[in-house]
């Protein structure tokens, strides 16, 4: 296996920050170091394999999460002969497929059934969110469930999955300087964002690119890509050229530090990027289409990330609903009216916006789409007309990619309440990623206390592809 060793810790990041950096940081401090430790990361990109089987490496991937649990049994894996307690009130409607079914409050999904692929079998043990979240964005097990070891564990501080990709994967040369990985708009509670949307380990430098404005509002703007009011390109060049002379008087550094100029300019360079800001600048689409995806906060994101895709970012995350409210998809009490009123249509109409787009601009084949939750709900419907909490079977929807359309891949029992066939694991979804970006799944990372860790738990869902 070969040995990739990630970046320091925050910690020792802060700890290495030399006199050169902190005069830089005084010249520069309008930057922020969110785009500069993510530019970092590219210094150290590791030139892919080829994907294998036939299939070209991937060029992108979103990976909608939908925080709370959405309930399988009324979306995706509907029990029709099931008891009532366990059936529910939604009626199936058919789809694009003959003889494949999916909820009647799904009918924009269901028309372009043939490009989807549900995985009706994943499956793990976490039961708590945070820790459940950790697994379906990670495709690692915590240790332990609590909200403030998960925060602050070393051994479970995992990176989520763009990170390791835009930590793995090589930049092309030329063309625009786009982030490698983008995460928008909701954050975890809103408060501190958690295992499952960190680089983790790996450190500051992978760090998403992290846009919490809403892309619905007419004045949704990304600060970090912006000139800060007063401050023109010919200043930012003479900013520019002072860390140059800077870096000049500095001839001796540490071999692990690298020089965090480069990364200014790189820093420098997406500010200057026309290009960049045109892949955010969501108010230049047609009105149609923005109306085609929904124009709410859900919706909006992901048109976003069809506009990121076409500039090239690799990898996107659209998070609906990370919030401690009643508006996320917990639903234990009164879980058929707010699926039907407030949570499947937004959901329906922009994820099958995004399928249907990136197929018209050819860019499905090389996209591969992701929908999921941290866990599916209980068969049983509770006595307060909601479903609780239930790793122990789930739905995954994938489009794209080369992902074979129409296929329903692993079912559960009768109850859905367990995997009857071809069991899929949070890990086995990892390696289906990284398989496709071209990975190779034998390498391994380092965590912070040194312990090595492949890449993957997993192994790539390879009939997916069939």
């Amino acid at each position: 296996m070969s040995d990739q060793r990630p970046p320091s810790s925050a910690r020792a990041f802060s700890a290495r920050f030399n006199r050169r950096q902190l005069l830089s940081a005084g010249s520069l401090g309008f930057l922020g170091l969110n785009l500069a430790q993510l530019l970092e990361g590219e210094a150290l990109a590791k030139t892919a394999p080829a994907a294998g089987r036939g299939l070209a490496p991937i060029k992108s991937c979103v990976l909608m999460f939908y925080y709370g649990g959405p309930s399988h049994h009324d979306t995706w894996d509907m029990k029709p002969d099931a008891p009532l307690e366990v059936r529910g009130q939604f009626q199936s409607i058919a789809t694009s497929v003959p003889g494949v079914r999916v909820s009647e409050h799904l009918p924009r999904s269901a028309k372009i059934m043939d490009r989807l692929a549900v995985i009706r079998s994943a499956h793990h043990k976490m039961s708590n969110h945070n820790a459940a979240a950790v697994e379906a964005l990670c495709g690692r097990t915590p240790a332990k469930g609590d909200l403030e070891l998960l925060a602050n564990d070393p051994t479970t501080d995992f990176p989520c999955f763009g990170a390791a990709v835009s930590y793995f994967t090589k930049r092309p040369t030329g063309g625009s300087l786009v982030p490698a990985h983008v995460a928008l708009p909701h954050v975890m509670y809103n408060v501190v964002k958690l295992p499952g949307q960190t680089a983790g380990f790996l450190g500051p430098a992978y760090e998403p690119l992290q846009v919490t404005q809403d892309p619905n509002r007419p004045d949704f703007r990304v600060s970090e890509i912006e000139l800060p009011a007063g401050l023109t390109l010919a200043e930012l060049e003479n900013r520019q050229a002072l860390l140059s002379r800077l870096n000049s008087q500095m001839t001796a550094e540490p071999a692990d530090q690298g020089s965090m100029s480069a990364f200014y300019r790189r820093a420098f360079d997406l500010l200057r990027s026309d290009a960049v800001r045109r892949s955010f600048d969501i108010n230049q689409e047609d009105p149609r289409v923005r109306e085609r995806y929904g124009r709410n906060v859900h919706g909006q994101s992901a048109l976003l990330a069809r506009r990121l895709v076409e500039s090239g970012v690799r990898f996107v995350n659209v998070h609906d609903k990370i919030t401690n409210g009643l508006d996320n998809w917990d639903t234990h009490v009164n879980n058929f009216g707010r699926l039907k009123d407030q949570l499947l249509p937004p959901c329906d109409m922009a994820f099958s916006a995004l399928v249907e787009d990136l197929t018209e601009r050819g860019l499905l084949d090389s996209t591969l789409v992701i929908m999921l939750g941290e866990f599916g709900r209980t068969p049983k419907i509770n006595k307060d007309g909601g479903r609780d909490h239930w790793p122990n079977c789930y739905s995954v929807v994938m489009a794209g990619g080369g992902v074979t359309g129409g296929l329903q891949y692993g079912t559960s029992d009768k109850l859905g309440a367990y995997p009857d066939q071809n069991p899929v694991t949070p890990g086995d979804i990892a390696a289906t990623i990284f398989w496709r970006f071209g990975l190779d799944l034998n390498v391994e990372l380092h965590d912070a206390t040194g312990r090595p860790l492949r890449l993957a738990t997993g192994e790539p869902i390879y009939g997916l592809f069939a």
